[in-house]
């Protein structure tokens, strides 16, 4: 393991592999470098890439320092773009791609590309918004300490898990591991305010990114996510639009990874 200073100071833990143009890996909800997709990933791209996977704040190896903003987490990116050289591709997942874009929209000559799978957005009437109290019922269950209850909203209402296969988790390991970064839940929350009300995305959001994008989903997601990816697609400038078959928001790293690898080397 090693660190990176962010700007204001927190410890980052990140870990490289393979040999090649720096690719920065950027988790989504509950997931640290212990585990999550990009771990597999990583070891996939690294004939090709030198892969970095690193805890995002207030998760495993790394530090924190509240009040979280969405800022802090894109500086934390900066920060490891620093340690790979100065400038560096980004891939990100889930609610980590939306964090991918944003660390390209603010630091546009350091980004070379970036490449996001599934962003979580709610474009439109395929999906219930999220409801306004969303994020302070979240932050009241950390806060209370019931992490537990916690996971159970945001993923019934946040990732559509029924709530019967929910209590089932409760039985497997995988559940003392969520509730172990339960408290960064609010913070994920903050990241995608503003993209899942049913309305279209923010066009200024990402309007400084020039990099060329790759923007993937798979192929039996749901109809809400198919339609939030075509929105960003829309939106960004230079994107490319991909769509795996047979693949989830859960998806496998087997068969993202030569996706990313052909988009990244070209």
């Amino acid at each position: 393991m090693e660190t990176a200073r962010s700007k204001d100071g927190t410890r980052i833990a990140y870990e490289r592999v393979g040999d090649g143009p720096p690719l920065i890996l950027v988790d989504g909800a509950l997931s640290d470098r212990s585990g999550s997709l990009n771990g597999p990933l990583a070891m996939l791209l690294a004939p090709r890439f030198t892969a970095y996977t690193y805890d995002r704040r207030g998760r495993g190896g790394s530090g924190d320092n509240p009040p979280y903003a969405v800022e802090r987490e894109v500086e934390d990116i900066d920060a490891l773009v620093d340690a790979a050289g100065g400038s560096a591709s980004l891939f990100g997942i889930s609610s980590g791609a939306v964090l991918a874009l944003d660390a390209a929209a603010r630091h546009p000559a350091k980004v070379t590309k970036v490449a996001v799978y599934e962003p979580p957005f709610i474009v439109d009437g395929s999906h219930a918004p999220m409801t306004p109290d969303y994020l302070s019922r979240l932050a009241g269950h950390v806060s209370a300490d019931r992490r537990g209850d916690a996971i159970k909203v945001f993923l019934t209402e946040g990732t559509d898990v029924p709530g019967w296969v929910v209590t089932l988790m409760t039985f497997f390991p995988m559940w003392k591991r969520m509730k172990a970064l339960a408290h960064t839940l609010p913070y994920d929350a903050i990241a995608m305010v503003g993209t899942q009300s049913g309305a279209p995305l923010p066009a200024d959001r990402w309007a400084a990114l020039t990099a060329p994008a790759l923007v993937v989903d798979g192929g039996k997601s749901p109809a809400w996510m198919h339609n939030g990816v075509q929105a960003l697609v829309d939106l960004l400038p230079h994107a490319e639009h991909l769509t795996l078959e047979g693949q989830t928001h859960i998806v496998k790293p087997a068969v993202l990874a030569p996706v990313l690898a052909d988009f990244f080397a070209a």
